[in-house]
């Protein structure tokens, strides 16, 4: 991304921390940080170890997003300024959009980002309070003229911060775009906003205190607050002033599938890519399982022969072009259990053995999960600490080690890791020196989505519900 920013109203912006406020303008910056989620940023501090594609897969999908952000639909009659990157869970999307996100980046292409994550400690990505800030912030480090027109926006606007995403969007960044373009001799502006994760947006936790009970039922619904962020980026696309192209990367949620519905929205001139039907993920993922054993081979010291004839070839035909399965496979084959790699690839090689070719696409990951759920030496009270820290983990003070001081029965006990040593492909644990500051968190949603339903997760989740019913209130979310 470029920046044109001069000694009178100097930005800190490694890792979103601090502000150097030393005049007006830097000021009017100051404030528009303070709204911001610095977490929600591509490359934020805290998406350090997010997915991203593997050098050399998915660079067909990447160089078709791409070419369309920098040269667009070539010779269609209308240019459709908005494109809807979907597909089921764990088929990649947030790499693919992560490693776009970074090209962009890369080529002075990128205006902003925003990666919403349901399972972040971080509220502001979670929720759409802070999305249009987060825009404007970035847009404002863009260039120079822009993070000028913005900051007179702020300043004219101070209150804008307590208004509807509508208004925010018209004051911090419609209205600087305009005055740029009435004002500006430059090179006109042009790049891509990127989000991705929108359907794991949450509704604002209002309530309406009339309806029975402690607290009232909430106002709205997550598909409520999604489509209003839907409709604030239609609008946006709309406006003659606004030079970028948005993505938005989402799983094909009802109230995703009808906005892109052109016969149910007309007059939205968008595009849909679908990453389960438009690309086929089995070489890709057959080159990323080819490199990933190649370093086991070098890291555990195992024969060339390893893993055995036809292995990668199951494997793909069993994720059913979800990455998270080949994903899961690898850093379960890598998390250091007892068993040798080779021991646990027999393991999951005979998982599949089980399986007809008709299966549901989500049964081998359903398998997988379980598999490894069950390596716990307390599967039970494994899941009860995986919903807790999820549960707790809302607050941002939950570090590592207060989430284990909470939950743990025996403080001499070394309890998070008997019960989740087992568990590192699905959780990160941060290592020891870390816990005091750094929180435990998850490869991805779909671990919840699995324990979440009593049809996957079967046996697992009824005896998991029976143990929170002995043991006093669910830490379910």
């Amino acid at each position: 991304m470029a920046s044109h920013f001069n000694n009178a109203h100097h930005l800190q912006i490694d890792n979103y921390q601090s502000v150097n406020i030393i005049n007006p303008s830097a000021d009017s910056l100051g404030a528009l940080q303070a709204q911001i989620a610095a977490g929600a940023i591509h490359d934020s501090r805290e998406r350090c170890d997010a997915p991203k594609c593997h050098p050399e897969t998915r660079v067909a999908v990447q160089d078709d997003l791409y070419g369309w952000i920098v040269d667009g639909d070539g010779e269609s009659e209308r240019p459709r300024d908005v494109k809807w990157v979907t597909g089921p869970a764990g088929t990649g999307k947030t790499a693919v959009m992560g490693s776009l996100a970074d090209r962009c980046a890369a080529n002075g292409v990128l205006g902003a980002t925003f990666f919403f994550a349901s399972w972040s400690a971080s509220i502001g990505r979670r929720r759409k309070t802070s999305f249009v800030t987060t825009i404007a912030y970035q847009l404002a480090r863009y260039r120079e003229d822009l993070q000028t027109a913005i900051s007179t926006a702020v300043e004219k606007n101070p209150d804008v911060f307590e208004k509807n995403l509508h208004v925010q969007m018209e004051a911090l960044v419609l209205s600087p775009l305009r005055e740029l373009v009435r004002q500006s001799d430059g090179p006109g502006l042009r790049g891509a906003i990127i989000i991705d994760g929108l359907d794991e947006c949450e509704a604002e936790q209002y309530h309406d205190t009339t309806s029975t009970g402690a607290r009232g039922k909430p106002v709205r619904t997550n598909a409520q607050d999604q489509l209003e962020i839907l409709q604030v980026l239609r609008a946006a696309s709309s406006d003659p002033s606004f030079p970028f192209r948005i993505l938005i990367a989402s799983r094909p949620e009802r109230v995703f599938r009808e906005f892109f519905d052109p016969k149910s929205n007309p007059t939205l001139f968008a595009d849909k890519l679908d990453l389960n039907e438009d690309y086929n993920a089995n070489a890709d993922m057959t080159l990323f399982l080819e490199a990933q054993f190649n370093l086991l081979r070098r890291r555990y010291n195992l024969p060339h022969s390893w893993p055995p004839p036809n292995t990668i070839q199951t494997l793909v035909e069993n994720a059913s072009g979800q990455f998270i399965y080949a994903a899961t496979v690898i850093r379960f084959l890598d998390a250091g259990h007892r068993e040798s790699p080779k021991a646990l690839l027999e393991a999951i090689l005979k998982m599949g053995s089980k399986l007809n070719s008709n299966s549901n696409p989500l049964k081998q990951l359903d398998i997988l999960y379980s598999n490894i759920l069950e390596s716990s030496p307390d599967p039970l009270l494994s899941i009860q600490w995986i919903r807790a820290v999820r549960w707790i983990g809302d607050t941002p003070e939950a570090s590592a080690f207060s989430v284990t001081t909470l939950l743990q029965t025996d403080p001499e006990s070394d309890e998070a890791e008997h019960l989740l040593g087992n568990l590192y492909s699905l959780i990160w644990i941060p290592p020891p020196s870390d816990q005091a500051t750094s929180g435990y968190d998850f490869y991805h949603k779909s671990l919840f989505d699995y324990l979440d339903d009593p049809g996957r997760c079967e046996s697992l989740y009824e005896s998991a519900r029976r143990l929170h019913t002995l043991q006093g209130p669910s830490y379910t979310s």
